[in-house]
């Protein structure tokens, strides 16, 4: 009799055991991201103590910051406006969560230290259950950040900041979809321009973070379209026609580049993609590489197109008058030396260091 107990107990202990492993995994399944952008393998000791001067300036930079608490707003707006009007300001204050979550996801895989994490999903979890998407991509392309630290600390967050963070992601990378997909083609105004680049690098991101499959692939035709539409056979962009800016040039590539490394990750190359009429991002890159190195120069928006250009010019906002200074292309270049090495002598020329978050995410140019 004490034999037949003690077998009960013990299969009553193992469903247990079974239903508890059946529960994780559930959990576990419901909210998936695969690292997809950075490299940034947790360090050994030693490896910490010899650290890049850049890893230890982020890693410094987060500590400062490690007992804030979060500004998540519901709505972030600084498109077409200047300073101090509507809620620019607070935005652009909002707005800084969004990098210290990066950096704080970045210090944690650089050493390990559990109060990154801490904040990482402190944080995470406010602005995914706070912040309504507003599709306005000019507004939205800092949750690129946002993406990346859920990316890099998924597996060790907590289920309900896990599945908060997943569903947040899926619902903007979908809404940007849908809302892509229902523009009449040709696409035109701001579905061809720099806008749509940054849709389209949210997309991708956001697709290959939560490794949803028809999410990716939205995300790859998109990519192809828009290096149709916004990049010349001659590599030159639909914004700089019209704004008469290489900032605008530097601003319609980076996205389409951070858009190519999330897909790079995934042993997908997207640089030598060609559109229809023959364009790639690698056309346009080296379109722009002449006037990184100095041998072509600008005057930034002498013929735009575009009002506010003026505004701002008027405004005194640096950058919108005068000689385009090459050093703005330098994250562009240092994570184009991501995708391929030719890049990295530009790169080098105009910052002699990548952005901190970039030398511990990336630390190595590609061959």
């Amino acid at each position: 009799m004490a034999l037949k107990v003690r077998e009960v107990r013990r299969a009553k202990r193992a469903c247990a055991a079974l239903a508890m492993l059946g529960a994780m995994s559930i959990a576990a399944s419901s909210a998936h991201a695969a690292m997809n952008f950075c490299a940034a393998p947790a360090m050994q000791t030693s490896e910490r103590t010899n650290a890049d001067p850049g890893v230890k300036a982020l890693v410094k930079m987060v500590q400062s910051h490690v007992s804030d608490q979060p500004k998540a707003r519901a709505r972030l707006h600084t498109e077409g406006t200047l300073p101090h009007e509507g809620i620019y300001d607070e935005s652009v204050e909002a707005e800084k969560d969004l990098g210290l979550m990066r950096d704080a996801a970045l210090a944690w895989r650089a050493t390990g230290d559990e109060r990154y994490l801490r904040l990482v999903d402190r944080f995470l979890l406010a602005w995914t259950t706070t912040y309504q998407p507003s599709f306005n991509p000019i507004d939205e392309t800092n949750f690129e950040s946002l993406i990346l630290a859920y990316d890099l600390t998924a597996s060790a967050l907590p289920v309900k900041t896990r599945n908060a963070a997943n569903a947040f992601i899926t619902k903007m990378v979908s809404g940007y979809v849908a809302d892509m997909d229902k523009q009449p083609r040709p696409l035109t105004g701001n579905y061809r321009n720099n806008w749509q680049s940054h849709r389209v690098k949210l997309v991708a991101m956001g697709a290959f973070t939560i490794d949803d499959r028809k999410l990716i692939n939205a995300a790859q035709r998109l990519f192809v379209e828009h290096i149709g539409d916004n990049i010349a056979p001659d590599g030159s962009t639909v914004d700089f026609a019209e704004r008469d800016a290489l900032r605008y040039v530097t601003y319609d590539l980076q996205p389409l580049v951070t858009a190519a490394l999330a897909a790079r990750r995934h042993n997908r190359n997207w640089l030598p993609e060609r559109a229809q009429s023959g364009a790639t991002l690698a056309v346009a890159l080296n379109w722009l590489t002449p006037y990184a190195l100095g041998t072509k120069t600008h005057d930034e928006f002498v013929k735009s197109s575009v009002a506010f250009d003026a505004k701002r010019r008027e405004a005194g906002l640096p950058g919108f008058s005068g000689r385009w200074d090459p050093k703005n292309a330098a994250e562009l270049f240092h994570l184009a030396a991501r995708l391929d090495g030719r890049y990295a002598p530009v790169a080098l020329r105009l910052a002699p260091t990548p952005p901190a978050w970039l030398a511990v995410c990336l630390p190595l140019s590609a061959r």
